[in-house]
């Protein structure tokens, strides 16, 4: 096997759990989960979310995986391939259909640099200790306010990310063995930590506490459903390059489901730290970002040892922001590469460190990166995401799809695993797209 090819598989199931694990854990699990569930009923939205889960891993997660390996190829070519299954004139719509979910990682890659950078931010202002001593929403207005006030931090975190991608699959997988189980460690010692504080029992009771009435709320489910999804990354882009770079003998399936649990593990560990908490000090646990800058900080400042904690935490943030930001990088990354193959990988890296700099400098203040996400979110993710789902269970042949799912497998899915895509995913998929789009909802 050559260096180049190896270099473009992962080694092992469980190191391409870990890089998918990582791609999917990110400010959606720390923020989001606690957040939404938080504001959504506590226990009927875990019901709720726990059941989307279940089918999203299952269907929607294993079938980009597979798409990706048949492919050989990250979003362009993969979309490509499914529709030229149908007809050879409808393989470069299906092309430039593909150019959509991939703008959308590029663009979501932009604004999620400028957050790891409020995250690393974050850490330096915990290590020299003065996090410890201010006012934390005056500490956080500081720089979230102000334009060019991160640009040190933008810097590292962009470039950083970018040279852990030099290497491909290899030096992923490489990268995510070290920081995904940090990032479990630490979150579960601040689990431990919270659980101490006088009134987290309240927050555990609300968490736990399943007030079925509130499942007849359909935005319960709405909300769990956006959750579920975007959570697992299942945007038509990102996890397909990582599929790409599967062996033939490996069960997608089954990683899709090892995938599914640790990613659920994470948001629950998250929401295990910050639920809790918010509860013990009577804070907004639908804060949003402020829960990471300003709710935590605070809550930190007031407990033994708590400027040792809120840097693990924000180590732990780093950790899970870069391995997201990775998967985004490199899906567009290996698009590009393979559209245009004459392009040198490390040219490549750095025109891709240019244009997420170049324009992410300029919005690093919250009123500017808020609405870029928003947009993303409510427009650009949605129909991206749709379009894989339809692409998937609609477009290529099942006899193809179902072919390649079977790879690796010690038990073919069959029928029934195509059918909840094509009569459950792909519906939940385009319902998901309906609400952001005309109730502009920004899962």
């Amino acid at each position: 096997m050559s260096k180049e090819k190896k270099h473009r598989q992962f080694t092992s199931g469980w190191g391409f759990v870990l890089s998918a694990v990582g791609s999917a854990v990110g400010m959606a699990n720390v923020w989001g989960f606690p957040s939404k569930m938080g504001s959504n009923g506590g226990g009927a939205f875990l019901v709720a979310y726990l059941i989307f889960i279940v089918l999203f891993s299952i269907v929607g997660l294993s079938a980009e995986y597979a798409m990706g390996r048949r492919a050989h190829t990250g979003t362009l070519g993969a979309y490509e391939m499914a529709w030229k299954s149908r007809s050879p004139k409808l393989g470069k719509a299906g092309g430039l259909l593909g150019w959509l979910p991939l703008a959308g990682s590029m663009c979501i890659a932009v604004g999620y640099a400028v957050i790891i950078s409020y995250v690393l931010k974050g850490f330096f202002s915990s290590m020299t200790g003065t996090l410890m001593s201010v006012d934390t929403a005056q500490w956080f207005e500081s720089f979230s306010l102000n334009n060019y006030s991160v640009v040190p931090f933008h810097v590292v975190v962009v470039t950083g990310t970018l040279l852990t991608l030099l290497l491909g699959a290899h030096s992923i997988e490489k990268t995510n063995k070290i920081m995904m189980p940090v990032f479990f460690i630490i979150f579960i010692i601040l689990a431990v930590r919270v659980a101490f504080l006088p009134g987290a029992s309240e927050g555990y009771r609300y968490m736990f506490s399943f007030r079925w009435h509130e499942l007849a709320d359909p935005m319960v489910w709405i909300w769990a459903m956006g959750q579920a999804f975007f959570s697992l990354s299942i945007t038509g882009s990102g996890m397909i390059v990582y599929g790409a770079y599967l062996g033939r003998d490996q069960d997608v399936v089954s990683l899709a489901k090892r995938t599914a649990l640790f990613d659920t593990i994470a948001a629950m560990v998250a929401a295990l730290v910050i639920i809790p908490a918010c509860f013990a000090y009577g804070l907004d646990v639908g804060a949003g970002p402020s829960l990471l800058f300003v709710t935590l900080p605070h809550i930190l400042q007031s407990i033994p040892f708590g400027r040792v904690f809120a840097v693990i935490l924000y180590i732990a943030m780093a950790f899970a922001g870069v391995s997201s930001l990775q998967n985004m990088f490199e899906a567009v990354g290996e698009s590009l590469l393979h559209r245009f193959p004459r392009l040198d990988r490390r040219v490549m890296l750095g025109l891709l460190c240019v244009i997420c700099l170049g324009v992410g400098l300029n919005m690093e203040p919250i009123f500017k990166w808020g609405p870029w996400m928003d947009i993303v979110s409510i427009y650009i993710i949605p129909i991206g995401a749709t379009l894989g789902a339809i692409s998937w269970f609609w477009i290529i042949p099942q006899s193809e799809l179902l072919d390649e799912v079977s790879h690796g497998a010690k038990k073919s899915p069959g029928r029934l695993w195509y059918c909840a895509g094509r009569y459950l995913y792909v519906p939940c998929a385009v319902i998901l797209c309906c609400v952001a789009l005309f109730l502009k909802v920004a899962f």
